[in-house]
C-alpha cells in the first residue's frame, strides 16, 4: 500500500519508519529542506512519561492569574481576534476539572510509556545515537506547597505503574550533584527514572536516514497546499510540485494540520503553542546537568545534550507568531542562572522559538477521520519527542488493520464529538 505522510518532522518521521517496516511504500512531504527543521528542530530534549500530564488541570486557571503576574512568568497570551483561540480556551477550560485532569493524564501516560518502551526497541534493534541518556527526570520544586500539588500526580503515577521517589534536597543533590551551586533554595524534587534524554532533532535526521535507506521517499521543499477529496475519500494531495497520490494519507503537521485539514470540514482543536529554547555549550562538568531537571516555578527543563545544554520552556499563545522576545530569553537565562550558574556558557547560546501543537485535552489526536483514508497524528504538544515513536507505531499498526499493544479508541478525533 502506498502511503503519504505529511511532515517530517519526529511524529511524521516516526510514522513513516514504522509505515515503511509494516511493508508499505512510504513517501513523506514537507516544505522545509530537511527533516526537523521546524518544532523538532530544538525543543527541550526531554523523553519524559512520567511528566505527560495535561496542562489544563482543577488548577489551572488559579495559576494561570499568578503565572501572569510573575516577572518570569512561564505563560503569555497576547491578545488578539482570534476565533480559533477562544473556542481552544473554552475547550481547555471545559477540561479543568478533577475527572478530566485524571482521564486525560491515563491517556497520555499510557501513550508516553508505550513510546519510550519503542524508543529502547528502536535503539537495540538499529544502533541508533541521539546524545540520548537514561539518567532519569527531576522535576524540582522550589516550594513545599509544590511537594505537597505533587501529591495528585504520583497518585496516577502509581495507578499506571510509572516509576518515581519523592526527594528531600539531600536526595536532589545525590541525584544532580551540581545543583549544590544553585543560587536559590529548594524544597525537594519528584525522581522520575524511567524517563530519557535525547537531542530531537539528532534523532530525527538519523531515524530519516534510516528510513531512507528502507525504501522510504522524501520530497523537501515542497509546499502542501490542499487536500483534493469527494465525499468519502482524499484523491490526492496538491502541493506547489505537482499533484501527490497514494493509497492512505497521515497528516503529522503539528500546529498546520487544522489549516490543511479546515477545507475538508474537518476541526481539529489543535492551536499553536509558543515554546522557546537556549542551547550552550558546557563549561564545567561538574556544576552542569546530568540528565534533565524540571524547573517547576518557571515550567523550564533544563537538559544535558552531550557537551551541550538546552533550556527549554514557557508558553506563549500568540497564533503563528515566530518572533523570538528578548523577555522569553531572560526567562530562560534567569532559570538556567539560579540552579546552573557555572555549567554553561550563556554569551554562546543560540535561541530558538517553535510552535508546539497543543489539544485543548493534552493527549493528541491519532487515528482515523471521516474520510476512509485520511488519518491523523498530530496536536502531541509539549510531548512530540516523547510519544513520537509510540505514535508512529500505533498509526501503522491502524493502517495495516493490526491490533495495536495499547488501547487506542479514546485517542481519536471522535473524542470530541
Amino acid at each position: 500500500m502506498r502511503v503519504a505522510v505529511l511532515g517530517a518532522g519526529v511524529v511524521g518521521v516516526a510514522s513513516a519508519w514504522y509505515l515503511a517496516a509494516s511493508g508499505h511504500e512510504v513517501e513523506v512531504i514537507d516544505r522545509a529542506s530537511g527533516p526537523a527543521e521546524e518544532t523538532s528542530f530544538a525543543n527541550a530534549g526531554q523523553v519524559s512519561p512520567g511528566l505527560s500530564a495535561p496542562w489544563a488541570g482543577p488548577d489551572t486557571p488559579r495559576k494561570a492569574f499568578v503565572w501572569l503576574a510573575m516577572r518570569h512568568s512561564p505563560l503569555v497570551i497576547r491578545p488578539r481576534p482570534d476565533p480559533a483561540l477562544l473556542a481552544w480556551l473554552a475547550r481547555f477550560l471545559a477540561n479543568c476539572n478533577e475527572s478530566a485532569y485524571a482521564r486525560n493524564k491515563s491517556r497520555m501516560v499510557r501513550l508516553a510509556e508505550y513510546s519510550r518502551d519503542r524508543l529502547r526497541d528502536l535503539r537495540h534493534t538499529t544502533g541508533i545515537t541521539y546524545d540520548d541518556r537514561q539518567c532519569g527526570l527531576l522535576q524540582l520544586f522550589r516550594t513545599q506547597r509544590q511537594m505537597e500539588d505533587a501529591a495528585r500526580d504520583t497518585e496516577v503515577l502509581e495507578c499506571a505503574g510509572v516509576a518515581h521517589r519523592i526527594l528531600d534536597r539531600a536526595g536532589c543533590l545525590a541525584h544532580e550533584p551540581g545543583l549544590a551551586h544553585a543560587r536559590s533554595p529548594f524544597a525537594g524534587g519528584l525522581l522520575l527514572p524511567g524517563d530519557e534524554t535525547g537531542d530531537a532533532r539528532l534523532f530525527t535526521r538519523n531515524l530519516a536516514a534510516l528510513a531512507e535507506r528502507a525504501g522510504v521517499r522524501f520530497r523537501f521543499n515542497t509546499a502542501i497546499r490542499r487536500f483534493h477529496a469527494d465525499a468519502q475519500t482524499i484523491a490526492g494531495v496538491e502541493t506547489d510540485q505537482g499533484l501527490v497520490t497514494a493509497d492512505r494519507y497521515v497528516v503529522a503537521l503539528g500546529s498546520y494540520a487544522p489549516l490543511l485539514l479546515r477545507p475538508l470540514g474537518i476541526r481539529l482543536p489543535v492551536y499553536p503553542v509558543k515554546g522557546y529554547s537556549l542551547t550552550l555549550p558546557v563549561t564545567d562538568d561538574s556544576a552542569a546537568p546530568r540528565s534533565t531537571i524540571m524547573d517547576e516555578t518557571y515550567k523550564i527543563g533544563i537538559t544535558r545534550l552531550g557537551d551541550r545544554i538546552r533550556v527549554g520552556g514557557t508558553a506563549e499563545l500568540a497564533g503563528y507568531s515566530r518572533r523570538l522576545r528578548e523577555a522569553r530569553r531572560r526567562t530562560l537565562v534567569h532559570s538556567l542562572s539560579d540552579l546552573f550558574p557555572r555549567g554553561g556558557d550563556l554569551s554562546a547560546a543560540s535561541f530558538w522559538t517553535g510552535l508546539r501543537p497543543m489539544t485543548p485535552d493534552g493527549p493528541p489526536v491519532i487515528g482515523p477521520t471521516r474520510y476512509r483514508n485520511l488519518w491523523l497524528n498530530a496536536g502531541h504538544g509539549t510531548l512530540g519527542w516523547t510519544m513520537a515513536c509510540g505514535s508512529g507505531a500505533l498509526i501503522a499498526d491502524l493502517l495495516s488493520d493490526r491490533r495495536p499493544n495499547i488501547d487506542y479508541d479514546d485517542l481519536s478525533i471522535a473524542r470530541y464529538h
